[in-house]
């Protein structure tokens, strides 16, 4: 454990407690893509089976736990307890584009070849694209509530301050996780472009961030 993975799952559980505060708060899910909760929920299910065969130390089980219970529960409030509020027309990210490529190459590219190794890698990649059918969501509509972008922006911020924990553990360690590290570049520059509209329109601005209508 070093400060850059301590200070990334913080900023990972503040993420995903500012959603669920939001929705439940508001008691509304406007604005919010429940396909891209889903694909969360799916890379922790995926990703943490291993609670129970392994034991690692009270901190990874307890935060495990905690993001299983959190994905979840943000999915329940989506499709069910407000399930009037979801706007499911411009939630409209075909997620099959993701979940089968992602699927194909887990089986391809992994590091041994049993079902836990499998869904953990599945888990990876899955990750760093779950992000997308938000951010569609986000480009389809022209704006987000700040709320959703303080979200987004704290989502990007643990990615972030994993790719500084892998730097670290290389040049500590010699530690190179290639997928992880490929997979999270690839969901990093997702986020570059929100980054900058985040700090110019949100910081800066009225607290609302706009977008050019797409065509």
């Amino acid at each position: 454990m070093n400060v850059f993975r301590l200070c990334g799952d913080v900023s990972h559980l503040v993420a995903i407690i500012i959603l669920f505060i939001k929705i439940w708060r508001s008691k509304s899910c406007a604005g919010i893509s429940g396909k891209s909760q889903m694909l969360f929920a799916l890379v922790f299910t995926a990703r943490y089976l291993d609670l129970f065969t392994s034991f690692i130390s009270f901190y990874n089980t307890i935060m495990k736990v905690v993001f299983l219970s959190l994905a979840y529960a943000t999915v329940y409030l989506i499709y069910v307890r407000f399930r009037s509020t979801y706007d499911s027309e411009n939630d409209s990210f075909r997620v099959e584009f993701l979940l089968v490529p992602v699927a194909g190459l887990s089986f391809l590219e992994n590091y041994a070849f049993n079902p836990l190794e499998i869904l953990w890698t599945f888990s990876i990649y899955l990750e760093s694209v779950a992000i997308l059918p938000q951010l569609f969501m986000i480009t389809k509509t022209g704006e987000a509530e700040s709320i959703t972008t303080h979200y987004l922006f704290f989502l990007g911020l643990y990615r972030a301050l994993y790719l500084a924990n892998w730097v670290w553990r290389y040049h500590t360690e010699g530690f190179f996780d290639q997928i992880a590290v490929v997979s999270g570049v690839v969901q990093t520059i997702f986020y570059c472009d929100f980054f900058y509209l985040y700090v110019t329109r949100v910081l800066r601005g009225s607290g609302r961030m706009t977008l050019p209508m797409p065509v």
